[in-house]
């Protein structure tokens, strides 16, 4: 052996450099040595019993089985903003509508046929099979009506992971976040690669587990969009519950400023009213409210507003025949003033016949002339008459129908009333942020003085045209009446041409809504808030805001602060909010405000 041959051990192979081989894929690919669907395809697929492994990541496919009998709109909101990346697939496909009612009239014969072989047998009815032939029957009548379609869905979530304990951890989680909205899902066992493909971008449906729905649940499963209530400026009402954005918003911009709130007692609504009120006198909007439980009064306090209290005692006064002293083209101001004590007078008279009502209306004519008013708008800025003129006028007639009426007046003039709506009016709309109140009067006498401070305080929003909130608390107190409930519709019709948004608050929506001005009210106000309510009064409401059962059900459960925000076209759930020094100028529970801890606003602004 030469031993000047140079030896190449194993160890030197090993360290030899090997170029790398280049591969151009678009090349080959323009070559035909392969193929496209070759160069994109993953290295190894493997399809197993529980799940697919694409290369280094697993893939389990979850399909939904089980639906709840109710849902509420968004329902899919915690899978779409679950903490993982989650592949969702829905397949929708329209159902002839002959078919399905074929289908169902065969159904309901089903079932109809079972329950009444079970009574037959002295058995007890099967609860889920009543309920089931209640909804097959009220769909069969809504499909036959047109106002529903029969679709089929199919709901399909597919799971990545970089391991099967991973994958295992994340599918556990799902399940226990649909069982928590009573939807039951199910592993697409064996037939994973049919699940992968289903949820892959191909708008194939190689499972196929579809369940039918009508057009309203179908609705429900979109949750991709929410309703969003946020501007650039306005009021801060809330958080919008389902996707913790700030419900933020001008009244002012909508077609009309008025809101209507129904709640029942205890469920924050005049917590969210003073709320508003006060945010909106931070931008500028002035604040009137007719307050008839004194729930107010610290807040009024708080921001310096001005607390104007009626009763027999009280410094405050309203004379009911005030004029607005202010002239618009085509208005009769005399005309209108008498119209409106028309209506005030038969609240306080009770029903009148009609040569009565024409009696008190020559009466009234006659007490204006006395003080030299007439149609002319020179004469309208003298000093108006009182209720005791009026009186005197109907005892002048000396008629038996007028000296009925003045037999009814009598109280208010020199009876148990007296002092009461007999002196001219001294107070003003002065400050930002004005409070009457009406809670040291008698029930009977409410509705009376509620309508006289609306008069009064209408008649000087046209004086003064300003950018303002009027809260009307308690509003059935005035619907108890045609009158008073007349009066406030013309209000709520006309506020929007004085810069002027009114707000209805009411607990007894029986009430309000029980005559057609009530739901006129409703649908001329654009921003309407429903808290909670009760079982009794749910459908109605449900009927007049066209709320899906999932709505009625949440409004049902609705805790203190939360409900459904409605701004014209638009409504989402809200949670009503506030900051520590909000929350001690409005909180008025006798637990949580003890006397005089209530803190002042300026030094609040101070301090901030």
């Amino acid at each position: 052996m030469n031993n000047n041959t140079a030896k190449i051990t194993p160890e030197a192979q090993n360290t030899e450099t090997v170029k790398p081989v280049i591969l151009n894929p678009v090349a080959m690919v323009e070559s035909g040595e392969m193929q496209l669907h070759d160069v994109i395809a993953p290295n190894d697929v493997e399809v197993d019993f529980d799940f697919v492994k694409v290369n280094n990541v697993y893939y389990r496919t979850l399909f939904v089985a089980g639906y709840p009998r109710f849902v509420a709109p968004g329902w899919l909101e915690p899978v779409v903003n679950f903490n993982s990346s989650l592949d969702i697939s829905f397949y929708v496909y329209p159902v002839q509508g002959k078919s399905v009612l074929d289908d169902l009239r065969r159904k309901i014969a089903e079932m109809e046929a079972e329950i009444s072989t079970d009574i037959e047998r002295g058995r007890i009815v099967d609860p889920s099979t009543t309920a089931k032939l209640e909804d097959a029957r009220a769909l069969q009548e809504q499909l036959v009506k047109g106002i529903e379609r029969y679709y089929e869905f199919s709901f399909y979530i597919t799971i990545p992971a970089n391991s099967v304990d991973e994958l295992n951890n994340i599918s556990r989680q799902i399940e226990s976040l649909l069982g928590s909205l009573l939807i039951v899902a199910k592993h697409a066992s064996l037939d994973q690669r049919e699940g992968f493909l289903a949820s892959a971008p191909y708008g194939q449906d190689r499972l196929a587990i579809t369940r039918n729905m009508d057009t309203t649940s179908v609705a429900t499963t979109f949750p991709f969009t929410s309703a969003e209530l946020s501007s650039d400026r306005g009021v801060l009402y809330g958080i919008n519950s389902q996707n913790e954005s700030f419900i933020i918003f001008d009244r002012f911009s909508l077609e009309n400023g008025n809101m209507t709130v129904f709640a029942t007692s205890g469920s924050g609504k005049s917590y969210f009213v003073k709320l508003e009120a006060l945010r909106s006198l931070m931008i500028g909007t002035e604040a009137i409210i007719l307050d008839p439980e004194a729930e107010y009064k610290a807040l009024c306090e708080a921001v310096g507003g001005e607390y104007i209290a009626f009763s027999f005692n009280s410094p405050a006064k309203i004379n009911p025949f005030d004029l607005a002293q202010i002239r618009e083209e085509g208005e009769n101001q005399l005309g209108l003033k008498i119209l409106s004590l028309h209506s005030l007078m038969k609240v306080i008279m009770g029903q009148i016949s009609p040569t009565q009502e024409a009696m008190l209306d020559r009466a009234l004519i006659l007490t204006y002339k006395a003080k030299g008013i007439t149609n002319d708008p020179e004469t309208q800025t003298k000093e108006p008459p009182l209720i005791e003129d009026l009186y005197k006028t109907l005892i002048g007639m000396e008629v038996p129908d007028a000296l009925d009426l003045a037999a009814r007046l009598e109280k208010f003039v020199r009876g148990s009333f007296q002092g009461i709506f007999d002196k001219q009016t001294n107070i003003n709309l002065n400050n930002p942020f004005t409070v009457f109140s009406v809670k040291d009067l008698q029930d009977a006498l409410r509705p009376i003085a509620m309508f006289m401070i609306l008069d009064y305080i209408w008649t000087r929003v046209k004086k003064d045209i300003k950018r303002r909130i009027l809260i009307v608390d308690e509003a059935w107190h005035m619907m108890r009446y045609p009158d008073t409930a007349q009066f406030l519709w013309s209000v709520v019709k006309r506020a929007r041409k004085y810069y002027l948004g009114l707000t209805t608050i009411t607990q007894d929506v029986e009430d309000f809504l029980s005559q057609d001005i009530g739901k006129a009210i409703v649908t001329n106000s654009a921003l309407r808030l429903l808290l909670k309510q009760s079982p009794a009064a749910i459908d109605k409401i449900g009927d007049l805001f066209y709320l899906s059962q999932g709505e009625k059900q949440l409004l049902l459960a609705a805790n203190v602060g939360e409900g459904i925000f409605f701004a014209g076209p638009h409504h989402a759930p809200i949670r009503v909010v506030a900051s520590e020094e909000e929350h001690k100028l409005i909180n008025t529970k006798p637990q949580d405000s003890p006397q005089g801890t209530m803190p002042n606003l300026k030094a609040w602004n101070k301090e901030a």
